[in-house]
């Protein structure tokens, strides 16, 4: 019975579906000396598990300091942060400027243009005038032959 047990928790631990305290129960079995002998090729698997879990290191553990990287980070992000304002600030305020005699030959561009479309509209409404004009003259042309 408990044969049974051992070999259905194994496979359940060997799929990762066993509970702590199941894996306690299979540690303990196979570090005890009463081990069956078609899972003694397990043993050793448990057996290391035991001895790695007492194992403690001798060796010194040094961390690095991470404030002086930190610190490097603040400021190249203060002096890319910096770029970018001088950037922007040299586009905001270098726009195009225009003269007081440039302003003046703008305003008269714009009253000269619309100036022309007034005499394109006007043109435009004088050779439709034409057009009717011409329709009439065929007409009496035509009447008078």
């Amino acid at each position: 019975m408990e044969l049974a047990r051992i070999e259905k928790l194994l496979a359940a631990y060997f799929e990762g579906n066993t509970s702590l305290e199941e894996e306690k129960s299979l540690r303990k079995y196979f570090t005890s000396d009463t081990v069956a002998p078609q899972l003694k090729e397990y043993q050793s698997i448990f057996e290391g598990f035991h001895s790695a879990q007492h194992e403690v290191s001798q060796r010194e553990l040094i961390i690095p300091d991470n404030s002086v990287f930190k610190i490097k980070a603040l400021w190249y992000g203060i002096a890319a942060s910096a770029i970018v304002a001088i950037v922007i600030g040299s586009f905001v305020f270098s726009g195009p400027s225009m003269s007081h005699e440039e302003r003046e030959a703008l305003m008269a561009f714009n009253k000269s243009k619309e100036a022309m479309l007034l005499l394109s509209k006007n043109f435009n409404n004088g050779a439709g005038q034409l057009a009717t004009l011409n329709q009439f003259t065929e007409s009496k042309n035509r009447i008078l032959k």
